[in-house]
């Protein structure tokens, strides 16, 4: 069996002579004698002849001289993108001083096959409740710091009476409680009437310095403020002082909600007695990495170009005190990093990183049309030893790990006792196929990397990323007005897994695409980058399964192929994501659930749309659900009887 030969050029013999033929009228029309037997065609048929030949030899070009012939046109494979994830360290006990996980803290899953490493340092400082008040709306009703500094009285959490949403109960800390894993213990002596305690209408927040934002509840033991117990809180990265009655605090509020259609809300107020405050841990981002050090690379053998391997990759961007050093001797130099050689000269210390093959690349030595050879970067001298200090590989979809998967300590820190991610990692994508760069390069310099169309937009902010799976532009409404980029995050996950935070633009997500768009938009362009609006569809459907087909499995499929067919990203008629804007018909469905094995007709299916943030459904059951123009489906839950 031969290896696959790329066919860059697809024309044949008979191809090249019909298109000679039909320039002939055009260039010249005098010429009318279009046979075999013309002198004119037999030249046409030596020359096409020839071209053949030369087609045959150019489609033998090695994938690496296509790679890099793509890179002399500015286009370059894109690097692998790592995945990032809050991990949550606890601590054995509540230590009297502060505990701290440094920097670049390794975690592992159980079998150590991925590892993250922290990004920041984690300080875990106990803190002093120094302040607290009730509040009804903006309003400040009373200070009760005395009453849970001396047991003097009960604390009325929600003071309004009757209660009312709004109405909260705000304490008051010296220190920020950012990142931390909040332990309270309640004292409660008065049980809140009328809810019930496994859905009670609270929020527990922190001020971020802009808004107030929610913190995770991880346990609650005291129903909803009901009863005596403990409830512990994961605090967001950001809790920022504010001024509150003259106190300058940072302050941890809970607040009540407005009852939902289902969800019974207080009658009467709950009433606690104590409240003890102590720190359990901490979160702190993490990526997928892990840090390489002092890794030798090789001898250099002194000639130019010289490539030498890591022996882990994907490698990461290079950070501060990441880069090659050669040692001659007792003599040592550093190279630094540079994008290309085109501007290095034979004294230039540089080197050029191939993160996604993991190789590191001396300067060439380039001979020029007038015949003089010239050293673009300097050269390693013979028996030199090449290594690298630092560097962090990692990246790909095998970061994109599920929830409580990152349980291992890679090195024990004093007084943490375990260490778990509380959600799924996101964002890891794969290094770029030499497949998908054949397709994108041709877009890529038909857009010359300025913006000036709308498919210009489109295939930019694709490139700014390998996390955006689509784009799509909207040109102003108005003159002078901002020009929208809406962005869908790509995803591994299942279908069905999917939910509306899913396709949420991470913060580096939004950066890469912005600062993209920033530098290619032309003079006076206003460029807002953001996600488009996703519209929840909820199907029921009652099918009939065939003979001796097991219904469970009839139902998982036909379930599986609803959340395919609308998904936003590989969903829709071709494959390629549901079409911006286009409606959803019961008939459409019914079609894509005949195509299912093991369904032998389809008895009745009807669509509700979905409110996806409460997981509802809303409004009556529908044969169509319409899509705004710069909308796309995406699928909640799905209800399927099999009979």
């Amino acid at each position: 069996m031969s290896l696959p030969i790329p066919d860059l050029d697809d024309r044949r013999f008979q191809d090249l002579v019909d298109e000679a033929k039909r320039m002939i009228p055009q260039l010249t029309p005098e010429w009318t004698n279009h046979n075999v037997a013309d002198p004119g065609v037999a030249l046409i048929e030596l020359f096409a002849w020839m071209s053949e030949q030369v087609i045959f030899r150019l489609n033998q070009v090695p994938e690496r001289l296509y790679v890099q012939f793509l890179d002399m046109m500015g286009v370059a494979p894109f690097p692998a993108s790592a995945s990032r994830v809050p991990l949550t360290f606890l601590l054995s006990g509540v230590p009297t001083e502060p505990v701290t996980v440094p920097q670049g803290t390794e975690v592992a899953t159980a079998d150590g096959s991925t590892v993250f490493a922290t990004l920041d340092e984690l300080r875990i400082v106990q803190p002093r409740l120094v302040g607290a008040l009730t509040t009804a709306g903006e309003t400040v009703v009373r200070d009760v710091l005395e009453e849970f500094r001396y047991d003097r009285d009960a604390v009325t959490c929600f003071p309004s009476d009757p209660v009312t949403p709004g109405d909260a109960l705000n304490l008051g800390f010296d220190t920020s409680l950012a990142g931390q894993v909040v332990d309270l213990r309640l004292t409660v002596t008065g049980r809140g009437v009328g809810v019930d305690p496994a859905r009670v209408p609270i929020v527990w927040e922190v001020w971020t310095g802009d808004a107030w934002a929610a913190c995770t509840v991880l346990r609650d033991d005291t129903g909803g403020l009901n009863r005596d117990g403990s409830i512990r809180l994961d605090v967001p990265g950001a809790h920022e002082a504010m001024v509150l009655s003259g106190q300058r605090l940072h302050w941890l509020r809970v607040r009540l909600l407005p009852a939902g259609d289902d969800q019974p809300t207080f009658r009467t107020s709950p009433v606690v007695a104590d409240i003890t405050v102590s720190v359990a841990g901490g979160s702190v981002l993490a990526e997928h990495s892990r840090t390489v050090r002092n890794e030798t690379l090789g001898v250099s053998d002194g000639s130019p170009g010289q490539r030498f391997t890591l022996d882990h990759v994907p490698v990461l961007p290079r950070e501060a005190g990441e880069h090659i050093v050669v040692f001659d001797g007792e003599q040592q130099q550093v190279y630094g990093e540079v994008e290309a050689f085109s501007a290095s000269g034979p004294l230039d210390h540089h080197v050029v990183w191939d993160p996604s093959d993991g190789t590191v690349e001396f300067g060439p030595s380039v001979r020029y049309p007038d015949g003089t050879t010239v050293q673009h970067g300097a050269v390693p001298p013979f028996g030199a030893r090449v290594t690298v200090t630092r560097y962090r590989a990692g990246g790909g979809t095998d970061g994109n790990v599920g929830a409580r998967s990152l349980t291992s300590l890679r090195v024990a820190v004093p007084f943490v006792d375990s260490v778990a991610n509380l959600v799924p990692a996101r964002g890891g994508v794969d290094p770029e196929r030499l497949d998908e760069v054949k397709l994108r390069g041709p877009r890529t310099v038909r857009a010359g990397q300025r913006a000036v169309t709308v498919s210009d937009y489109e295939q930019l902010a694709l490139e700014a990323s390998p996390a955006v799976a689509r784009t799509l532009c909207v040109p102003p409404d108005e003159p002078f007005g901002p020009i929208r980029v809406l962005v869908v995050p790509g995803s591994t996950e299942d279908p069905e897994l999917l939910t509306i935070d899913d396709f949420a633009l991470s913060e580096q997500l939004y950066v890469a695409v912005r600062d993209r768009l920033e530098v290619a938009r032309t003079l006076g362009a206003t460029v807002e980058v953001s996600t488009p609006f996703y519209q929840g569809v909820s199907p029921v459907v009652r099918v009939r399964g065939a003979v001796g087909r097991s219904p469970v499995a009839v139902k998982e499929r036909a379930t599986a192929a609803i959340h395919r067919f609308l998904s936003p990203v590989d969903g829709g008629p071709r494959g390629d994501g549901w079409p911006f804007g286009t409606d959803l018909s019961a008939a459409t469905l019914v079609s894509v659930l005949s195509e299912v094995e093991g369904i032998a007709g389809v008895d009745e299916l009807a669509l509700f749309e979905l409110d996806l943030r409460n997981d509802r459904r809303v409004g009556d059951a529908r044969d169509m659900i319409h899509l705004d123009a710069h909308s796309l489906f995406l699928a909640g839950k799905v209800q399927v009887v099999v009979r």
